[in-house]
């Protein structure tokens, strides 16, 4: 084998190692891929074909992954309007209604379960009381410092894609 040759195979076997590295970091295998505060970026439904944007195209909202297998989510719209008396307890019906169809949250345990590529969610307490102890699992892929799940039975009907970036 020429020398050119035997350089060009360490080469080509060096790029294909590097390739290999670096996509198999970029897949979530672990809890501790997943730890961390993440940051709301999108959050897609659709039902019957239509789709919408529950949260408004710029939604608010924070995940956050402890390393003991705990979670926490809220999700806003960010037009979610205040209270005219300024007490959460004396909302008006359009007031209470606009809080409930645009906010989410829930906290709890989660799992991950590497071969499905799957996060298990234990929900503990949700502001949607139908989700209070149930057991949520959804699809999702982690690339680089974004994290995108499905929702298979999305709160508002239908199912949901959510995108999360990592926060800095």
């Amino acid at each position: 084998m020429s020398s050119f040759s035997w350089r060009l195979a360490c080469l080509m076997l060096s790029l294909f190692v590097i390739v290999a590295l670096s996509s198999d970091r970029a897949r979530a295998r672990t809890v501790k891929d997943l730890v961390g505060a993440w940051i709301a970026v999108s959050n897609v439904a659709e039902q019957g074909g239509v789709k919408s944007e529950p949260y408004g195209a710029n939604p608010q909202g924070m995940l956050i992954f402890e390393a003991d297998g705990r979670y926490g989510l809220i999700l806003s719209r960010k037009d979610v309007p205040k209270f005219a008396s300024n007490s959460r307890t004396n909302g008006t019906a359009d007031e209470n209604k606009a809080v409930v169809q645009g906010t989410i949250s829930h906290f709890g345990r989660y799992t991950v379960i590497p071969a499905e590529k799957s996060i298990v969610f234990h929900i503990e307490l949700s502001t949607y009381p139908n989700f209070n102890g149930t057991e949520q699992k959804r699809s999702f892929e982690l690339v680089g410092d974004e994290l995108k799940y499905t929702v298979p039975a999305f709160s508002g009907g239908g199912t949901a894609v959510a995108v999360w970036k990592r926060a800095k």
